[in-house]
C-alpha cells in the first residue's frame, strides 16, 4: 500500500467520491476539491504528495490555469484528467509541467497504474538530480540543469518544461535520430501515445532555437521515425557535464 496523499479536483462531485473510493481503496489518503481556489488553499495547508487535476473545470479558471498556479508552487506531481480528445489540449497541459494525462474514460486499474508510474519515475528523477552546476553542452546550445537555464550561443532561449525536456533528451543524442515513442517515453513517460504529441513540441521547439524554423539548421524530422539534433561540423562539441 501507498502512503500518499491525493488531490482531487474535478467540479463533478460524483467523480471525486468515485475516485476517492478507488484511490483509499488501494491505500491512498485522498483530499477532494471542487475548484481551483479550495484546490489550492489545500495545497498550501495539506501535505499533498500528487495532484489529479481534471482539464475541464467549469468553475472560474480552468484545469490549465490552475496547473500553472500550481508550478508556481511547487514540482508535485500533476495528472491531467481529460476528456477532451485533441492532441493539441493534451501538449498544453504537457507544456505547462503536467507529469502525464489520462483521457477520459479510464479504468481504476490503470489509473492506478499511471499514478504508480509518474511517482517512481518523480522519485528516480529526484534522485538522479544534477549537482546545482552541472551543465550540458552540443553544438551552440548549452543547459544549465540546476538553473532550468538553456541558451544558443550564449543567448537565452525561453523554453516551456516539455520543450527543455525535449532539447535536454536530443542533446543527449547528437546526430542520432530518435524515434517518436523513444521521445515519448523519455520525454513524458508515455509507454504509448500519438507521434502528434512528439510533432507539436518539436515544432514549437524549432521556433524557438532556428533562425528559421522552414529550413531548420538543427532540428530535423525524420519523416516516420522521429527527430534529431544536427550542428554544423564547426560548431560540434562534444557533451560535457561540469
Amino acid at each position: 500500500m501507498q502512503s500518499m496523499n491525493i488531490l482531487v479536483v474535478d467540479d463533478d462531485a460524483d467523480i471525486v467520491d468515485i475516485l476517492t473510493f478507488a484511490l483509499k481503496r488501494n491505500g491512498y489518503g485522498v483530499l477532494g476539491a471542487h475548484d481551483p481556489a479550495t484546490a489550492l488553499r489545500m495545497l498550501d495547508r495539506q501535505p499533498i504528495d500528487f495532484v489529479l487535476l481534471d482539464v475541464n473545470l467549469k468553475a472560474p479558471g480552468d484545469g490549465f490555469e490552475l496547473l500553472k498556479a500550481v508550478r508556481e508552487r511547487s514540482r508535485i506531481p500533476v495528472m491531467m484528467l481529460t476528456g477532451r480528445g485533441a492532441e493539441e489540449d493534451r501538449v498544453n497541459g504537457l507544456d505547462l509541467g503536467a507529469d502525464d494525462y489520462l483521457p477520459k474514460p479510464f479504468s481504476h486499474h490503470e489509473l492506478i497504474s499511471r499514478i504508480e508510474a509518474v511517482s517512481r519515475r518523480t522519485r528516480v528523477s529526484a534522485c538522479a538530480a544534477p549537482p546545482r552546476q552541472q551543465k550540458i553542452q552540443a553544438g551552440p546550445f548549452s543547459l544549465d540543469l540546476a538553473g532550468h537555464r538553456a541558451t544558443r550561443n550564449g543567448e537565452c532561449l525561453n523554453l516551456t518544461v516539455t520543450e527543455f525536456r525535449l532539447l535536454h533528451v536530443l542533446m543527449q543524442h547528437p546526430d542520432t535520430v530518435l524515434a517518436n515513442r523513444t521521445l515519448l517515453q523519455e520525454v513524458w513517460g508515455c509507454q504509448q501515445g500519438s507521434s502528434d504529441v512528439v510533432r507539436v513540441a518539436a515544432y514549437r521547439l524549432r521556433h524557438k532555437i532556428e533562425e528559421d524554423p522552414t529550413n531548420p539548421c538543427y532540428l530535423h524530422s525524420i519523416s516516420g521515425v522521429g527527430f534529431v539534433l544536427r550542428a554544423p561540423p564547426a560548431e560540434s562539441r562534444a557533451i560535457s557535464a561540469g
